[in-house]
C-alpha cells in the first residue's frame, strides 16, 4: 500500500521522499556516532576495516542492478509491443489498400480500434484495467477480415495477410496488458531500501574517528543511492506512474489511415 502511492507520486515526490529517508537515516546515524551521550559506546566499535563497508555495498549494488534489469526490461517490452500495435495497424491498412477489392470497412473497423485504444484503453491502463469497447471493435475488425467473401474478392493470400496481422495484433494487445499489470515484488524493493540504510551503518562504523570524513561518506552514498533508486522508480510501471508510455505511435498509425484515401 505504501508502495503503490509512493510510486503514485510526481517526479520530485518520489525523489524527495528518498531525500527525505536517506538524509534522515544518515542524520540520525552521525549523531549516534558522535553525540555526547553515546560517542562512549559507539567508539567501541573502532577499528572495523574498510573492506566490511565494502561487502555490504557490493550485495546493495547486485540487488539493486537486478532490480534495474527487471524494471528496465518491462519497459523495453512496453515499448515493443507499442510499436508492434502500430505497425499491425498500419499493415492492415496498407494490405487493405493494396487489394482490388472494396475494402472500407476493415480501414473503418481498424481505426474505430485504433481510437479505442487511445482515448479508452490507455486511460483505463492506469488502473490496471482494460477496455471492453477495445475488445470489442478488435472482435469486429477479426469478424471483417475473416469472411468468406474477402478471399472470393481479393484472393487467399490477401485475406491470409490481414488474418495474420490482426492475430497479431491481438496477441500485442494481449502482452500490454500483461505489463500494465506487472510489478516488481514488493520485497525486492524493501531489500533494496533495507540494504542502503545497512549500507549507510557500515559507512559509519568504518569512519568511526573522524567526523567530517564520515559525513562526507554518508553524504556521497546517500546521493548516489537517492538517484539511483529514484531513477528506477519512476520506471517501475510502463503504464501508469510519472513518465508512463503514450500512445502516440498508435495516434500516428490512426493519423496514416484516416488521411489516406481509400480506393
Amino acid at each position: 500500500m505504501i508502495f503503490d502511492i509512493w510510486v503514485d507520486l510526481p517526479v520530485w515526490g518520489i525523489f524527495g521522499s528518498l531525500a527525505l529517508l536517506f538524509a534522515t537515516t544518515a542524520l540520525l546515524i552521525h549523531r549516534l556516532c558522535f553525540s555526547e551521550l553515546t560517542r562512549a559506546r559507539s567508539s567501541g566499535f573502532v577499528g572495523v576495516v574498510a573492506p566490511f563497508f565494502g561487502s555490504v555495498a557490493v550485495l546493495f549494488s547486485l540487488l539493486t542492478g537486478f532490480l534495474a534489469n527487471e524494471v528496465w526490461d518491462r519497459n523495453r517490452q512496453a515499448g515493443r509491443a507499442i510499436l508492434a500495435e502500430r505497425d499491425g495497424l498500419l499493415a492492415i491498412h496498407a494490405i487493405s489498400l493494396a487489394t482490388v477489392s472494396d475494402m472500407k470497412e476493415i480501414r473503418a473497423a481498424a481505426q474505430g480500434y485504433a481510437k479505442a485504444l487511445i482515448e479508452d484503453e490507455w486511460p483505463r491502463m492506469t488502473e490496471q484495467e482494460s477496455s471492453p469497447k477495445a475488445g470489442q471493435e478488435l472482435m469486429g475488425l477479426l469478424t471483417r477480415v475473416s469472411n468468406p467473401q474477402v478471399g472470393i474478392d481479393a484472393g487467399q493470400a490477401a485475406q491470409s495477410a490481414l488474418l495474420d496481422s490482426v492475430l497479431k495484433l491481438r496477441s500485442t494487445r494481449y502482452d500490454r496488458l500483461a505489463l500494465s499489470g506487472d510489478r516488481s515484488d514488493r520485497t525486492k524493493w524493501a531489500a533494496v531500501v533495507i540494504l542502503g540504510l545497512i549500507t549507510q551503518i557500515a559507512i559509519a562504523i568504518v569512519h568511526l574517528e573522524k567526523p567530517k570524513a564520515q559525513a562526507a561518506a554518508l553524504t556521497i552514498f546517500s546521493a548516489a543511492a537517492v538517484i539511483t533508486l529514484g531513477l528506477i522508480a519512476i520506471r517501475e510501471r510502463p503504464f501508469d506512474g510519472p513518465l508512463r508510455f503514450s500512445p502516440d505511435p498508435v495516434r500516428e498509425a490512426l493519423q496514416v489511415m484516416a488521411g489516406a484515401p481509400g480506393p
